[in-house]
């Protein structure tokens, strides 16, 4: 009997010093959540207070990393992003630590694409039906007179630039509203009955002018960085819309602004500004065709729960030393 209590006492001690060790720069449920995945894995909650004291014997990292963390963190194998854009951690001063490193970065790519395809289909629907219009009406209780000039988007062509997780889900539903769809991204995507066509970045001039609506769906890199600028938005048909969901860098504000102004564009939605927040007093803010939401696209009633899910089972295969989920090119910034 003693033998065989000895026997698990040391199973136990040698499960307990494989256990990799996690921090987790939250607290909540979601703490909970990740700490009871596998007994493989102990995750520990940090703060900005105690994470450099808890990260010198970490095997990985959940939350923005910063680069005093990669420099202190000497046995990090993995670090996870909980949002689908990485240029927090791999663009910003300092970044070059972690690109360069030999950490293993994963993101929450494609889990909010849902959301934030509706979030662009409903701004685009919003303008195109004027619904903006009569929300002001509402307010004032007036009943609009004909005539009424609503959109039909059928027939239209919807370019949207960058294909991935969010761009995908936009073609989807754009394509179902009967809308011809033309992609903008530097790889070489998979054939989409929902796509007509998928062109490289250094052809975007030639598929803006047959734009009715341009998406901004694409990961903000340094190559994507204000691709839609003041030439761009020049190209731009009269009377079309302009959507961006994915992050503000990726267009030149002051040429949208400038296209508004000289209601070249029928109107504009933006959840994703540069600068951001966008500050009050800015130009953007008057026009009545302009419709503006907080950087919210991504949040819904069920964003949250894929979000966990995706984390748990990169744990699983992280202490197992299987292949994790939506591993980033660290070097393409996506």
């Amino acid at each position: 009997m003693r033998a065989k209590l000895f026997l698990a006492f040391c199973l136990s001690i040698t499960a307990f010093a494989q256990q990799k060790k996690i921090l987790f720069m939250g607290e909540g449920a979601m703490l909970t959540e990740l700490q009871t995945v596998t007994d493989k894995a102990k995750i520990v909650p940090v703060t900005t207070a105690t994470v450099m004291q808890e990260i010198t014997d970490a095997d990985a990292f959940i939350g923005t990393i910063k680069p005093e963390y990669v420099r202190a963190g000497k046995k990090l194998k993995w670090t996870q992003i909980m949002s689908a854009g990485v240029e927090t951690v791999l663009h910003l001063s300092g970044g070059e630590d972690l690109k360069n490193s030999d950490i293993v970065l994963t993101n929450n790519q494609i889990v909010q694409g849902p959301e934030i395809a509706d979030h662009a289909l409903a701004l685009l629907l919003t303008l195109s039906r004027g619904i903006n219009t009569f929300m002001q009406h509402k307010a004032t209780e007036t009943w609009q007179p004909r005539p009424y000039p609503g959109i039909e988007l059928r027939g239209k062509t919807a370019v949207v630039i960058g294909v991935g997780g969010i761009g995908s889900q936009i073609a989807l539903r754009a394509w179902a509203f009967g809308m011809n769809v033309i992609g903008v991204d530097p790889e070489d995507i998979p054939f989409s009955p929902f796509v007509s066509r998928v062109v490289k970045p250094d052809q975007l001039d030639e598929v803006v002018p047959l734009a009715d609506v341009v998406f901004i769906s694409a990961p903000h890199t340094p190559k994507s960085h204000k691709m839609m600028g003041p030439k761009q938005f020049d190209l731009m048909k009269k009377d079309s819309y302009f959507i961006a969901v994915s992050r503000g860098g990726i267009y030149d504000m002051p040429s949208l602004v400038k296209s508004l102004d000289s209601k070249k564009l029928a109107g504009a939605g933006v959840d994703v500004t540069d600068p951001e927040p966008l500050p009050q007093g800015h130009p953007l803010w008057k026009f009545n065709n302009a419709l503006i939401t907080p950087h919210i696209a991504g949040r819904s009633d069920r964003d949250r729960a894929r979000m966990v899910g995706t984390i748990q089972e990169n744990i699983r295969r992280f202490v197992n030393g299987q292949p994790l989920l939506n591993v980033v090119d660290k070097q393409k910034g996506y």
